[in-house]
């Protein structure tokens, strides 16, 4: 080989691993998920958000999943445990989720899927501007509660005893509680309300016994990871007692609950893939305005009525968005 083709095939090398340098150090976008109660339907809304924007997991993106299973206090274990891995984007699925991803970092940004007023919970200064490294959607629940309670007057006119099944052990500040939120509805309504307070899975046989005890007529369930986790006693628990539930999520009444009224959490977590989108194009959370939901949800179960012995106003009735039959 003469000297002259050496240093063409030898400058051509160089070349090639010059042009294949980026490539090899392309990073891979890494996503944080955090939750406290892990409901699968809501994760699979996410996956199919990104899909939808043509991210493909373990392909141009990975998603380091963490769920506490409705033990609060493993969030910010959890959250440290995302930190550390370096990730580019925490997605948080409520406000116990952020408050403790706001905790192991002030810099990492965190994309909040659903939960309350983050005005008044501390997590963002406004909604249009949230300031800090927080933003996304909030489902406004105290609102809800109110209207949760006036569907289950309307749906079953004769109640006047109705038990509220909630946490108080949840990190939120700012705010009343599930229970006081309900009370000035349910002064209106001619309810009275009964508190059965759940902090622990250990609680919840307590909470049930203090229904029957009292002759609760109706049950109220609030949003919260704990209560969430252990949807199936509580389901099982109402078909037993023969008690109408109102609950904050849809994926309870397909598992046999029998109403609830709530926003339609797959948009919301499929939307929530888009603010992930915009942050790892370099969007800063500080500037992307908090949205609020624009689907809402009635949705009855009416085997589980017949199932109970119960007939749902035909008033209310006739406003489901989906009857499951």
């Amino acid at each position: 080989m003469t000297k002259r083709v050496f240093s063409l095939v030898l400058a051509i090398a160089v070349l090639a691993t010059v042009q294949e340098a980026p490539a090899q150090q392309a990073k891979i976008p890494r996503i944080g998920y955090l939750s406290g109660a892990g409901l699968e339907s809501r994760k699979e809304a996410f996956r199919q958000g990104l899909r939808e924007l043509s991210y493909r997991e373990g392909r141009s993106i990975v998603i380091e999943f963490r769920s506490a299973e409705g033990k609060l206090d493993r969030l910010l274990e959890h959250a440290g445990e995302l930190v550390r891995l370096n990730v580019d984007v925490i997605v948080a699925t409520s406000t116990d989720s952020v408050l403790a991803a706001k905790k192991a970092s002030s810099t990492i940004p965190i994309v909040f899927a659903a939960l309350g007023d983050p005005i008044d919970t501390g997590l963002v200064t406004s909604l249009a501007r949230p300031g800090g490294n927080a933003t996304r959607l909030t489902q406004l629940s105290p609102q809800l509660g109110g209207k949760r309670l006036e569907l289950l007057k309307e749906a079953f006119p004769k109640v006047t005893r109705v038990a509220v099944l909630w946490n108080p052990g949840s990190k939120v500040r700012g705010v009343g509680t599930p229970l006081t939120e309900a009370e000035a509805v349910a002064r209106d309504l001619g309810l009275k309300l009964q508190s059965l307070e759940v902090r622990s899975r250990d609680d919840f046989d307590n909470a049930f016994e203090a229904a029957k005890r009292e002759t609760a007529q109706a049950l109220i369930v609030t949003p919260n990871p704990l209560v969430n986790y252990q949807r199936i006693r509580i389901v099982e628990f109402a078909a037993k007692s023969r008690l109408p539930a109102m609950y904050s999520t849809s994926e309870i009444v397909e598992l046999g609950g029998l109403m609830s009224y709530a926003p339609n959490y797959a948009d919301l977590y499929r939307r929530a893939a888009v603010y992930v989108d915009k942050i790892l194009k370099g969007a800063k959370p500080a500037d992307l305005p908090v949205e609020q939901p624009t689907k809402f949800e009635l949705v009855i179960n009416l085997k589980t009525a017949k199932q109970i012995g119960v007939t749902i106003s035909p008033n209310v009735l006739a406003r489901a968005d989906r009857v499951i039959r």
